[in-house]
């Protein structure tokens, strides 16, 4: 392909021409001498990984917030607000479209009145934002935490939208100034939305499939759950837990992950884990995979309730009077 690459390469190495911890554009790779056709091929071996729409980096570069500032600030003038998807982005939360896969999204920015972005892959507007509404990250203009769930809150599929609050309440944004903070949103759009999903927000999710699954839950017109719930062994010590759970009832609910669950080791450790609790604590666990949350129509809703039907009625029997005899 070319003198500093060869076939058995695992990395982008020093001979290599482009920068291997900093991000770079499509236009430096050429001035580097890497041609769009060599960049493409770097992306589909996964030697180089796409950032944002004309953004690169190399695989192996770290992606810290000061890695994250650096890409925008290639793309993004100095006078935007980096807002929506994005500003989550630089907060360290990763809420990409599912399409990302295969379209990078584009950069959400705005600017001051009567400006709007004129670039590749930047949406910009204006939007009503006040002093408190925004902060300086590593050089960055970017609406705060909490404006940032806010806006997420109201603007994303609803879905989406509780995920986007989950991970803030997350990473520190405080639950009681969450709920405070949607009055001053009232006749805006979608805050009929963020209004009801705001208080069932909860910083204990830990992915954004288990916020997809908790709303269906909630849909599904089932308890509150209890998140994360460790069950223990004999001795008090906590060995297992539990995405969602009703520890009454003996009953729970798990979503298992393409990247954590899939592997032969992985699938046999979580057949050992649930059936000690099947067997040792009398646990019933209905467990969703991809296609069961995110696929082209996909309701859990109807297992989720029945699920609870039958925990409810194991745990019927397993309390019964036992027969004298």
């Amino acid at each position: 392909m070319t003198t500093w690459l060869s076939s058995d390469d695992v990395l982008l190495d020093d001979r290599c021409p482009l920068p291997l911890d900093r991000p770079f554009t499509l236009g430096a790779a050429s001035a580097l001498g890497v041609s769009r056709r060599l960049l493409r091929a770097l992306v589909s071996r996964g030697m180089v990984r796409r950032v944002g729409q004309g953004v690169y980096a190399a695989a192996q570069a770290p992606d810290t917030i000061e890695f994250r500032a650096a890409a925008l600030r290639l793309v993004v003038a100095p006078s935007a607000v980096l807002t929506d998807r994005t500003a989550a982005w630089l907060h360290g939360i990763d809420l990409l479209p599912r399409s990302a896969a295969s379209v990078m999204p584009p950069i959400s920015v705005f600017d001051r009145p009567g400006y709007r972005a004129r670039r590749p892959g930047v949406v910009s507007g204006e939007r009503m934002l006040s002093g408190r509404d925004v902060m300086v990250v590593d050089g960055l203009v970017v609406t705060t935490p909490l404006r940032t769930a806010c806006d997420l809150g109201r603007l994303l599929y609803r879905f989406d939208a509780l995920a986007a609050l989950d991970q803030f309440l997350r990473i520190g944004v405080n639950h009681e100034e969450l709920l405070l903070e949607i009055r001053r949103f009232k006749g805006y759009r979608g805050v009929i939305q963020l209004r009801a999903l705001a208080p069932l927000a909860d910083g204990r999710s830990e992915s954004v499939a288990e916020s997809w699954l908790r709303l269906f839950w909630y849909e599904a017109s089932l308890p509150a759950p209890e998140l994360q719930w460790w069950e223990h062994d004999d001795l008090g010590t906590p060995i297992y837990r539990l995405d969602l759970a009703l520890p009454e009832a003996r009953y729970g609910a798990e979503y298992d992950g393409e990247v954590f669950h899939t592997e032969p080791a992985d699938q046999e450790n979580d057949e050992d884990r649930r059936s000690w609790l099947d067997r040792e604590r009398s646990w019933h666990i209905e467990v969703f995979v991809k296609a069961d949350v995110f696929g082209f129509r996909a309701d859990p809703k109807p297992r989720l309730q029945q699920g609870l039907v039958v925990a409810r009625r194991r745990l019927a029997g397993s309390t019964a009077y036992p027969t004298l005899g």
